[in-house]
């Protein structure tokens, strides 16, 4: 369950910019070759840009994704290619160098920041931190200079999941708020970024109706005792 705050109804935002103080979420997954953004490859990435209806109700956008050529000297460690099944030589995995790559996932978010009026995008992860220590590592790698993410900032679905729903796991947390899961689909970057955009959608979705109701009970005029 989870337990709304007072807030007056009439004054919750009913644009993204307001929402989230300037902030444009997006929903990143990486899939690498270890766990050390320094040294591993990033090998899949994939982005949603989080949008707002006219009542104020979040939605996913369209998903952007690319395969990455492991930069040169990249380790691949033969433990994370097999719990990914990423084969990072495969012809067919048409897949684009690191700034290249970065490129074709900010292009669509730079846009998003502006038309939305926002000041930047901030990552939306399931353990966000290993998602943005992989896209600054890259970042830094390649030298590009207009990063539209936060540096540090994060919302991270595991502690919304967790709190929402006493559960971490993302396959766990998905079941527990009725999405359908696909185990042979999970860990690619895809699939993996648009489960976690969902999930988020449905717990900050579901926290405003619950602030809503709340507020429309405080709100509510007490009836007129009956008369004697």
């Amino acid at each position: 369950m989870l337990y709304p705050c007072p807030m007056n109804a009439s004054t919750l935002p009913l644009t993204i910019d307001r929402r989230f103080r300037g902030f444009l979420p997006v929903v990143v997954d990486v899939e690498t070759g270890g766990f050390d953004a320094r040294t591993d490859a990033l090998l899949e990435i994939a982005a949603i840009i989080i949008e707002m209806d006219e009542e104020g109700i979040l939605h996913p956008g369209e998903a952007t994704s690319v395969h990455v050529e492991p930069f040169p000297g990249a380790n691949l460690d033969p433990k994370a290619l097999a719990f990914t099944g990423i084969d990072p030589h495969h012809p067919f995995r048409f897949a684009q160098p690191e700034k290249e790559a970065l490129e074709t996932i900010f292009k669509p978010v730079r846009q998003a920041v502006k038309a939305s009026g926002c000041n930047r995008a901030v990552l939306v992860g399931h353990n966000a931190f290993f998602d943005l220590g992989f896209l600054n590592a890259a970042v830094e790698r390649t030298g590009i200079k207009r990063n539209p993410f936060h540096p540090f900032s994060t919302f991270d679905t595991v502690s919304l999941a967790g709190l929402a729903y006493g559960e971490t796991v993302l396959a766990k947390a998905a079941a527990a708020a009725g999405m359908d899961w696909d185990n042979s689909e999970a860990h690619s970057a895809l699939y993996d970024t648009q489960k976690t955009a969902e999930l988020f959608c449905l717990i900050v979705n579901r926290w405003r109706k619950l602030t809503l109701l709340d507020s429309a009970a405080e709100n509510a005029t007490p009836a007129a005792p009956p008369p004697d």
